[in-house]
């Protein structure tokens, strides 16, 4: 049909069809919270900036560790409290300007600040050195096993960029600030932000100059990304033809758009465990009836708590057989996760009355319960639940649900007693979560504990697993540290999540577990 085109106007329709063909309209319920690849460890903004900036390691779609702005990493036999990591040459910022290990030093030391939410993955880390322009030493308290996997969303930015611009601190997003860094962009990706209008439509197109022209499919040339709220609107964009390709996919929609043709609905065990935390800690709460004391604080209240919860009835009900309830904070990828870990108890109505009432709560008591309302599956309706089963045994609950950009500040600053939260975990290992949501909070570590558990003696057992390379015996620590967790009940489990996603069939893509997005791996039918 090219071939018989003629003319001027020929032209301009071949260049249509050519933009059409390579565009991907995408939507999904939550905007990115920042621009600055150093703020927010949270999946939809991680998301939005794999497109633009990039990790020395990278996690791809299928989970595997691949070669990103490194080729080659490893200890140095003379000294295994040293990583070496050779980078890539011919690399160049989307500014133009050449990337060097002096700009990895930098990122990393910029990752590892205080206003960072990825510290807890640099913890170890306490030096990084430029042996040359291509490559870098990254020096450790001990010998790190799994620093590679720590590496995976530690993106890498320019440094002359962040110094021009006065971005050298991160954009401390909790405390309501604002910067240049979280507006504009300056990364080694695939694609370049060409316009952005929050909470609207942000544009992406393709990187001419990206050095894995030729490595990766690249079909997507332009990314039209719009954020759309509210459950049934996305669905209707999606089915409409007005968006491509849909992450948050409601559960009630599924079965209408797996029987629509010219759809694909791709499922997958997503890497995320949802669950409520609690303040164990403060002597007194600031958001309930009881004066001078924390019914949280009482383990025999959690365990009421823990035991009222009715899993079995919000996978069928709320998430109409879409989720994998759970008695641990672990999603099954994790090492370290055991089936008799995951096993959640029945519910026993009865004995949580009978702990309550031996905790001196027989008559019940008040209390806010803190939610999202845009970012997890049906994150909103899973606390309406929960607030109605909570009632059964004298809780009366009232639930406060916010967009995702109000609900974090509240666990980063310490203003919620009782939240949800969901937990991926992109290292696959369970140190990952006792770095963030277990151990103390203070000196780059338990940064998403807003349950004010502290235990120093578990808090050592979890500083040695990043220096422990005997991996039997670390999986023994990790055991033991899950042990402790598991019975003083800071956490109570509801489920693993099911992904979904959903897309146009000249869409190619597998699902990705993390449900991370990485658009140079798509490809498109002409």
């Amino acid at each position: 049909m090219r071939a018989i085109l003629l003319g001027a106007a020929a032209a301009i329709a071949l260049t249509a069809l050519d933009a059409e063909a390579g565009t991907l309209r995408w939507a999904r319920t939550g905007e990115a919270l920042t621009l600055d690849p150093h703020s927010q460890n949270e999946g939809p903004t991680t998301t939005f900036l794999h497109q633009i900036y990039e990790t020395l390691i990278l996690a791809d779609m299928t989970g595997a560790f691949v070669e990103g702005l490194a080729v080659n990493w490893g200890p140095l036999e003379e000294d295994p409290n040293v990583w070496r990591f050779d980078l890539r040459q011919g690399v160049a910022f989307h500014d133009g300007t050449p990337f060097t290990a002096a700009d990895a030093a930098f990122s990393i030391m910029r990752a590892k600040s205080e206003a960072s939410n990825f510290r807890e993955l640099l913890g170890s880390v306490v030096e990084a050195r430029v042996v040359d322009d291509h490559t870098l030493d990254l020096v450790t308290d001990g010998p790190n096993p799994i620093l590679p996997a720590n590496l995976t969303n530690i993106f890498m930015v320019s440094e002359a960029w962040a110094r021009a611009n006065d971005v050298v601190d991160v954009h401390n997003f909790a405390a309501g600030e604002d910067s240049f860094a979280a507006r504009n962009v300056n990364g080694t990706g695939p694609y370049v932000l060409v316009s952005r209008d929050p909470d609207s439509r942000s544009v992406l197109r393709l990187n001419e100059d990206y050095w894995g022209i030729g490595e990766f499919p690249l079909d997507v040339t332009e990314i039209i990304f719009t954020p759309i709220q509210n459950p049934a609107t996305r669905v209707a964009a999606l089915l409409s033809g007005e968006v491509d390709f849909i992450q948050d996919v409601p559960v009630q929609d599924l079965d209408r758009i797996a029987n629509t043709d010219g759809l694909v609905l791709g499922t997958t065990a997503q890497n995320r465990t949802i669950f409520f935390g609690l303040n164990v800690a403060d002597e007194d709460l600031a958001s309930d009836n009881v004066e001078g004391r924390n019914p949280f604080a009482d383990r025999r209240v959690r365990e009421a708590m823990n035991i009222a919860i009715n899993r079995e009835a919000i996978r069928q009900v709320v998430m109409r057989g879409q989720s994998q309830p759970t008695g641990v904070i672990m999603p099954p990828f994790v090492n370290g996760w055991t089936e008799e870990l995951d096993a959640f108890p029945p519910v026993d109505l009865d004995r949580a009355r009978a702990l309550m009432a031996e905790a001196g709560f027989a008559d019940g008591f008040s209390t806010r319960l803190d939610c999202p309302n845009d970012r997890y599956i049906n994150d909103e309706a899973i606390c309406q639940a929960v607030v109605g089963m909570f009632g059964q045994i004298g809780i009366n609950v009232t639930l406060d649900a916010r967009p995702r950009a109000q609900h974090f500040p509240l666990l980063a600053n310490l203003e919620t007693d009782f939240y949800m939260l969901g937990w991926g975990v992109p290292t696959y290992d369970s140190e990952y979560i006792f770095n963030f949501l277990v151990h103390t909070r203070d000196d780059g570590f338990g940064s998403w504990n807003a349950t004010r558990y502290s235990n120093p003696e578990l808090d050592a057992k979890i500083r040695s697993l990043s220096s422990n390379i005997d991996l039997e015996a670390r999986d023994a620590d990790i055991a033991a540290i899950w042990e402790v967790v598991q019975a003083e009940t800071i956490y109570l489990p509801v489920h693993h999540q099911v992904l979904n996603w959903a897309f146009s069939d000249r869409i190619d893509t597998i699902v990705d577990p993390e449900d991370q997005v990485l658009f140079k791996y798509f490809v498109m039918a002409d």
